[in-house]
């Protein structure tokens, strides 16, 4: 055996080596990304910038762009028999009926809650005159986002030459459009009735009542399917105070398991153990002590204001956290009550987590024993100099007396 490969196996063995870095569970989707909204922040991607068919996720930027351009949502559209006949046989439908007078604010939700390619149709054709105007409409919104890997040919999400993108880009696209009030309120909406009096429900639901998954913990969603795209499934979840995005692309379906739903599942439970907010250090926890000159107070501690914590996961590196202080390194009984004294800036690997202003929160009272031991050595020196020159001024004075006998 080579000595070094030995030498390096004996070390490893009696001296691991130190890993942070969680393992996240196997799943069956090709395509990954996990998302932090609040830190803005990818947790864990697989393949997450590789170009591929994205299916109905399509629609998130359907809706978004109707929200965006069209002027009046309460407005009212027929739905035609031309525009039915759009729809190819096999797209995902909201069973609108020709003659239907609903709202685009009908046609966003059922566009968006059971997939319906006869909403998301209605609404291009009715907003612009043909899917194709339409389509441009939304690949404008892709540019102005500057993204170099999505591109639509269609409104619904079937495969078709040139209609792609990524789960990255659909992060972006999804963080973005999760910022419009409207389009929040649609996305974490399960069920919901048209003016027609037509109740649609959420494709989550679906899976739920087919696969008996629990999807409680996703709050909102958008599903997907093609033959080419697999199954999909954009999601948002409250892991731990933090808003999560989980985009799953290609998943299979086995039997009654639907993988797109139980990956993303598995992956909500894996966030909900192992990301929280961490305790990096405690309130009164004392950073250094600054001396007090001439005061009954020898020494002022510089102290956490508050408990300081950060998102992490649970393996996290406890020594990337630092505290630096930056300000008085001496004071005196004359600095009062109140008076700044410095910063606290924490940080965690490199980034600052907060920064604290700290002030001096005691009184200082003057001590006079201890201003006499400082200076006792100099009062001695002055009242042996004031002697001595009495004592001098003394003799001058006598021998000047003597001198005038």
């Amino acid at each position: 055996m080579n000595k070094k490969i030995f030498y390096f196996f004996v070390f490893t063995l009696f001296f691991p080596i130190s890993c942070f870095a969680l393992d996240f569970p196997d799943v069956n989707s090709k395509i990954v990304e996990i998302y932090d909204l609040n830190d803005e922040k990818v947790l864990y991607e697989v393949d997450s910038t590789k170009r591929a068919s994205i299916a109905s996720l399509t629609k998130i930027v359907t809706t978004i762009t109707a929200i965006e351009t069209i002027p009046n949502l309460e407005e009212r559209v027929v739905v035609t028999r031309d525009i039915l006949n759009t729809v190819a046989w096999d797209a995902s439908k909201a069973g609108l009926k020709v003659g239907d007078s609903l709202t685009y604010m009908d046609l966003l939700y059922a566009s968006m809650l059971p997939s319906g390619a006869d909403a998301t149709n209605t609404i291009a054709i009715a907003s612009s005159g043909s899917i194709e105007n339409y389509v441009i409409k939304m690949n404008n919104l892709v540019s102005s986002l500057k993204l170099e890997n999505t591109h639509f040919v269609n409104v619904t999400g079937l495969d078709q030459e040139g209609h792609y993108s990524t789960a990255d880009d659909i992060r972006v696209i999804l963080s973005y459009a999760l910022k419009n009030e409207l389009f929040r309120k649609i996305y974490t909406t399960r069920e919901y009735t048209l003016s027609s009096g037509l109740k649609v429900s959420s494709t989550i639901l679906t899976y739920n009542k087919n696969s008996s998954m629990d999807t409680s913990k996703i709050l909102g969603s958008k599903t997907g399917y093609t033959g080419d795209a697999g199954y999909c499934l954009s999601s948002l979840s409250d892991i731990n105070t933090h808003e999560v995005l989980i985009i799953v692309l290609g998943a299979e379906h086995r039997g009654s398991i639907y993988y797109n739903i139980l990956d993303t599942s598995n992956l909500i439970s894996f966030l909900l153990e192992h990301y929280k907010n961490q305790l990096l250090v405690k309130k009164d926890t004392v950073l250094k002590k600054i001396p007090v000159r001439f005061s009954k107070t020898d020494f002022v501690s510089i102290k956490v204001g508050e408990d300081v914590y950060k998102y992490l996961p649970s393996d996290y590196d406890p020594s990337k956290f630092e505290m630096i202080y930056d300000g008085l390194e001496k004071l005196s009984f004359k600095d009062s009550k109140g008076e700044k004294l410095g910063t606290i800036r924490y940080l965690y690997d490199g980034k600052e987590i907060k920064k604290d202003t700290v002030t001096l929160t005691t009184k200082l009272d003057i001590s006079i024993p201890k201003i006499f031991h400082a200076y006792y050595p100099y009062l001695i020196l002055l009242i042996v100099l004031v002697l001595f020159f009495l004592i001098l001024r003394k003799k001058l004075s006598n021998k000047k007396n003597c001198k005038k006998r």
